[in-house]
């Protein structure tokens, strides 16, 4: 059973491993989203905050658009007032951007955390700001998504609380961007990359490098290890 005591709920809204591993544009990627949406699983359980999982299986709609705004009103409709969306596609989210993301709700702030590609890996939202005719209405998966939501919602009585841009994975390019953060991933996940990279191009070796630097140093480094967040 979950709770609306806190007002707000997170709603991962990503497919299962094996249809992300279908829709992205990488090769063998099962393992990687597998590992992924462990990842985001992990960060979202240490908020304590009510959340739900909407794979394909609970998704209904004909276009992203329509899947994923059903999704955020079926939330609602359940009696919270305040969610946080996420995806599953973003190594370096971390439980602190979603605590952060929902002390801005609870301060009347709507929340966006863009991402590198125009688009967003995190959006905060009131149910009174939220209308469902005109999100799905808006540019999907699109390089023009960041600015057009962003006109939506200057709109509402809401002011707007921006995260720190980061990265989210669609293409090998964007596996590739990731190396300018790698110390914000975690090591399992660094090795995941790393092997995905390997024939496809040379930045793979740097993550290796990287990946047994790290494995191996800590046997000899007792400090905290560097760490890395709808």
């Amino acid at each position: 059973m979950f709770s609306t005591y806190h007002r707000t709920a997170i709603l991962i809204f990503a497919n299962s491993a094996t249809e992300d591993a279908k829709q992205k544009a990488i090769p063998n990627t099962d393992t990687l989203f597998r590992e992924l949406t462990k990842h985001t699983l992990r960060e979202v359980q240490k908020t304590n905050i009510p959340y739900f999982h909407y794979t394909e299986k609970e998704q209904t709609g004909n276009s992203f658009g329509e899947r994923f705004t059903n999704a955020i009103q079926s939330v609602f409709d359940l009696g919270f007032e305040r969610i946080i969306t996420i995806g599953n596609d973003t190594p370096q989210l971390k439980a602190t951007h979603l605590v952060e993301a929902e002390k801005a709700l609870r301060e009347n702030k709507t929340v966006l955390g863009p991402s590198l590609d125009g688009g967003f890996y995190l959006m905060g939202l009131h149910k009174s700001n939220f209308d469902i005719d005109i999100f799905k209405r808006l540019p999907w998966q699109r390089f023009s998504l960041w600015n057009r939501i962003s006109d939506v919602l200057k709109n509402t009585d809401c002011s707007i609380h921006s995260l720190p841009v980061l990265s989210d994975i669609d293409s090998l390019s964007d596996i590739q961007r990731l190396n300018a953060f790698r110390k914000s991933i975690s090591k399992t996940l660094l090795k995941i990359l790393s092997l995905l990279l390997k024939g496809h191009n040379n930045i793979s070796n740097f993550f290796l490098q990287f990946y047994f630097t790290l494995t191996v140093h800590r046997l000899f480094n007792k400090g905290s290890p560097a760490v890395l967040h709808f």
